[in-house]
């Protein structure tokens, strides 16, 4: 039996058909075939993909200068709301492109523009910290102080002529502040000029509202409170129109806390630099007129808004130097 089997697997060896010179040369030619196809079609993807990333790069570059283009036109159209929209979109695209830096600083002067300090100054803060070494960061410096500038401004405000000085002047801290900054990093920048006239205006403005809260201490008779504003006044803004108004406060806080002393060394002071001052009559006093208070009318006379039983108007005071002071022989 197995040796009928190992008999019958020999004839099988034997009996297996070998391949002809014909049919070998046909399986080569159809295996370089199907190669060649394989590699044409590799190469074809390799090409294809190169040639799509091309295309994707090429429309991400113009969807970027598309969308920048938009925001310019949207800025030269005042039309800032959509330029800030716009601005913002390209940097959330394209926060390494060529034009994200630029976007960044010209989304400061929309929200400026569009009357929306807050942002802007916040707009302004991130500049400066991302590019500090930016070739227009003191342009970011100006538009932080320009948007403190305007904040306590509003719609009415650019119409019709108010006392800012007797509003919270914050922001004209931080304005100050901003512009002084800008001035200190860049003082040859081109915003610098402009910058300095507003610390002016600036200055001007925190003395006078100093004043006016010295004055309310007074009606309030907080007079150690209306010494310090006025001597603020005097010391930290020497150069701005409000030093006579620091130096009366002075003069009358002084008198009322029973001071003489220093009540005369201000009057000299203020005879001497400033001897035109309202307060001052043609004899050369101080003339101290107090208002009516409150608290000393009637409810008649505030029901009526002042109509009826008003009150005595309170007495005038004179001030006078005394003669050995008036005349420059007392101490120096």
């Amino acid at each position: 039996m197995s040796c009928g089997l190992m008999a019958l697997g020999r004839l099988r060896r034997v009996c297996r058909p070998h391949p002809s010179p014909t049919s070998k040369q046909e399986g080569e030619a159809s295996l370089s075939i199907r190669s060649l196809l394989i590699v044409a079609l590799v190469f074809t993807q390799l090409a294809g993909c190169s040639w799509f990333g091309r295309d994707r790069d090429a429309e991400e570059v113009t969807s970027e200068q598309v969308l920048y283009q938009a925001a310019q036109r949207s800025l030269r159209s005042g039309n800032y709301n959509n330029a800030i929209a716009q601005l913002q979109r390209l940097e959330a695209q394209f926060p390494f492109g060529r034009y994200a830096e630029q976007a960044q600083l010209e989304l400061i002067y929309a929200y400026y523009m569009a009357f929306r300090p807050e942002s802007a100054r916040s707009a302004a803060d991130r500049f400066i910290r991302l590019h500090p070494q930016h070739p227009n960061v003191d342009y970011a410096f100006y538009l932080k102080g320009l948007a403190a500038y305007e904040q306590d401004r509003g719609v009415f405000d650019r119409f019709v002529a108010t006392d800012l000085a007797a509003r919270d002047i914050g922001a004209a801290r931080e304005s100050f502040a901003d512009f002084s900054q800008l001035l200190a990093r860049y003082p040859n920048s081109d915003y610098a000029p402009d910058a300095r006239q507003r610390m002016i205006y600036l200055r001007n403005l925190l003395a006078r509202s100093e004043i006016l809260i010295g004055r309310y201490y007074l009606s309030r008779e907080a007079y150690v409170a209306a010494v310090n504003r006025g001597r603020n006044v005097v010391e930290n803004y020497p150069t701005t129109p409000s030093v006579p108004d620091g130096l009366a406060l002075m003069i009358e806080g002084y008198l009322k806390l029973n001071l003489p002393e220093p009540a005369n060394d201000s009057l000299r002071v203020l005879l001497a630099n400033y001897p035109g001052y309202d307060a001052i009559d043609g004899e050369g006093n101080f003339v101290i007129s107090a208002e009516v208070r409150n608290r000393d009318r009637s409810w008649v006379n505030v029901l009526t808004l002042g109509l009826i039983d008003r009150p005595d108007a309170p007495p005038v005071l004179q001030v006078r130097l005394p003669d050995d002071r008036a005349s420059g022989n007392g101490r120096d």
